[in-house]
């Protein structure tokens, strides 16, 4: 079973992974209006790359922007969290060998320990964030349980790998268990708000065409007034 779940079902995941990532891209590009948003994305390109590069480069930086400052134990849990879901799934030894049989992709590995480090601050991070949703009011209010196995989906892959690092009796069965659940974050993120791992890029990107176009980026020096 661990062969099959690690080759084929591994390949599959992957590519309705990618293709219903690119899928997700086509349709939000097709999706946008310049009637109904009036901005003209395909103009202005001296200000609408600029600004488009600047949304997505300030939102990635702790503290880049207003959003970020306003609420800085949650920017420090979303950081948290996505340093250790980007850099593991990629970087992981286990991870690189497969990319590299199935996909043709060479990548660096990770050092054990520091893998195991980004894994348990990524966990501890999905935790405090549920947490946070239970105790705030407006949170609480916009929860789905979408939105719970979302979070849930989140935590498997940590969860397991980090159980199956002890390397108990119980090793393969803990293994199983988080190639599964990988596979299963792989297999609906194109389906579900996981999907921001691209949208967020296209949605940032298309505010930073907003305010670069129209907004005053012209006469400011920059996109955003932040």
């Amino acid at each position: 079973m661990l062969d099959f779940i690690t080759g084929p079902l591994f390949v599959i995941s992957l590519v309705i992974f990618v293709v219903g990532m690119l899928a997700r891209i086509f349709l939000y590009v097709r999706g946008l209006d310049w009637r109904l948003e009036r901005v003209a994305y395909r103009h202005h390109v001296e200000r609408s790359v600029p600004g488009a590069l600047a949304s997505v480069f300030k939102w990635l930086i702790p503290g880049g922007t207003d959003g970020w400052r306003a609420q800085p134990v949650a920017a420090v849990l979303f950081f948290l969290l996505h340093f250790g879901a980007v850099l593991v799934p990629l970087f992981l030894l286990g991870h690189t060998v497969m990319l590299e049989r199935y996909a043709g992709i060479t990548l660096p590995s990770l050092p054990g320990t520091l893998a195991d480090i980004l894994s348990v601050a990524s966990l501890v991070a999905i935790v405090l964030l549920g947490v946070r949703r239970m105790i705030s009011p407006a949170l609480r209010q916009l929860n789905s349980r979408a939105d719970w196995l979302i979070l849930i989906l989140t935590l498997l892959p940590f969860a397991t790998g980090l159980i199956a690092r002890l390397d108990t009796p119980a090793y393969q069965s803990w293994m199983v268990l988080h190639v599964l659940s990988g596979e299963l974050f792989l297999i609906l993120a194109p389906f579900t708000k996981l999907s921001h791992i691209v949208l967020f890029f296209m949605s940032r990107a298309q505010i930073g065409m907003d305010f670069a176009i129209k907004r005053g980026g012209a006469t400011r020096g920059g996109a955003f007034p932040w």
